[in-house]
């Protein structure tokens, strides 16, 4: 029975103790911390817990704990990170990994050092159209992939980036690149590696109270030459988002759909049912997941804890998805043509290099310590 500690009770932590209550023979949350111990009993009281409240993380270190969600901010994530990997946690973080690269690789050592779990929460691996598509990109039905189109369609009101903590590069560390389109992000370079050469832009169009983006387009380039492109934005009504992989001989996307083209013999398309329906019936014959979301990668960390096995989703991994969205920062805030991997001495390599370095739109005009409503919207589920 793995003894369980949540740190940070705001909306996100909802979905961990949801997950964590799925599995009552494997583990059992024991504490709740916050820095407003009120926000995080009304937690406990929510799901009824036998766990207490706690206001200072601190306090739980020296305790029987063996497994540790973190749902605080970026800013705080490496620190909180190496102190419960230190103290012999396993621990699962939020999505971002952290807000640098250099936090990312102090984290990874603290991992490697102490032999813990580090898991870098993507949640959208384990729901059953992204575990199906991975499966069929590694068919190699579809030939060579030529070109990948990521959205990100997220929108949030004016008032979104009034919380204390976002809508700053010191505490966010950024707009929706790095903590929305982190889950495609992640998507994409699970499928399809890493790139090796980005071009980005980004702008602020309608949240003057923050200084970071609310909207970003990052041009990719493969070193097979293919191309891809990743839009984020929380700016888009409808908050539609996709993955659209071009193969050779044939096209397939999350929200699924698949379409297979021959040439005729002036070169204009002509349809190729029989490849469609050899990839529609593959997609058909992939199981279901059993345990979609939070919960999936939770029940994945128990099962690597429980029978030593390595996790789907690790800090090496955490860390190339950050590199990915550090390469579309550098990009889009110096117009430079970024090249990967991003080296240690690069200015967007620390936390003050991406302050000191990344575009500022503008200033930060409200704070408020807590939203009444925690009610929050996770998007497309894919299908």
């Amino acid at each position: 029975m793995q003894k369980v500690a949540v740190i940070g009770s705001g909306a996100i932590a909802g979905a961990h103790i949801a997950g964590y209550l799925k599995f009552p023979e494997r583990c059992q949350v024991v504490a709740v911390s916050d820095i407003f111990e009120e926000k995080a009993q009304a937690r406990i009281d929510e799901f009824r817990l036998n766990a207490r409240a706690v206001k200072d993380y601190k306090e739980l270190l020296g305790e029987d704990i063996d497994l540790v969600s973190i749902c605080t901010p970026p800013y705080t994530h490496a620190e909180l990170t190496v102190a419960f990997l230190e103290a012999g946690c396993h621990v699962i973080v939020e999505k971002p990994m952290a807000s640098s690269l250099e936090e990312c690789d102090r984290m990874n050592e603290a991992a490697a050092r102490t032999g813990k779990i580090l898991s870098v929460v993507a949640q959208n691996r384990f729901k059953t159209p992204m575990m199906k598509m991975k499966s069929v990109l590694e068919s190699g039905l579809m030939g060579e992939i030529r070109h990948v189109q990521v959205d990100s369609f997220w929108w949030r009101g004016h008032c979104y980036y009034d919380l204390w903590w976002r809508g700053t590069w010191e505490k966010e560390g950024g707009g929706p690149t790095l903590n929305h389109a982190v889950h495609h992000i992640d998507a994409l370079l699970w499928m399809m590696g890493s790139p090796s050469e980005v071009q980005a832009f980004m702008s602020n169009v309608a949240h003057d109270n923050a200084e970071v983006e609310d909207l970003s387009i990052g041009m990719l380039r493969y070193a097979n030459g293919a191309l891809g492109q990743v839009t984020s934005s929380v700016v888009h009504h409808g908050e539609e988002q996709q993955l659209i992989f071009q193969g050779l001989k044939a096209r397939v996307s999350t929200p699924w759909k698949v379409k297979a083209s021959n040439s005729a013999a002036n070169g204009f398309p002509v349809e190729n049912p029989e490849l469609e329906k050899e990839l529609q019936d593959l997609y058909d014959r992939l199981p279901e997941v059993k345990h979609e979301g939070h919960a999936g990668q939770i029940d994945n960390v128990l099962t690597a804890i429980e029978t030593a096995s390595p996790v789907l989703i690790d800090g090496l991994s955490g860390r190339r998805t950050l590199e990915l969205i550090a390469a579309i920062y550098k990009s889009a805030s110096t117009g430079e043509l970024v090249k990967l991997p991003l080296p240690k001495d690069d200015a967007f390599y620390t936390r003050s290099g991406v302050q000191a370095n990344a575009t500022r739109f503008y200033e930060k005009k409200t704070s408020v310590d807590n939203f009444t409503t925690q009610t929050i919207t996770t998007g497309s589920d894919y299908r």
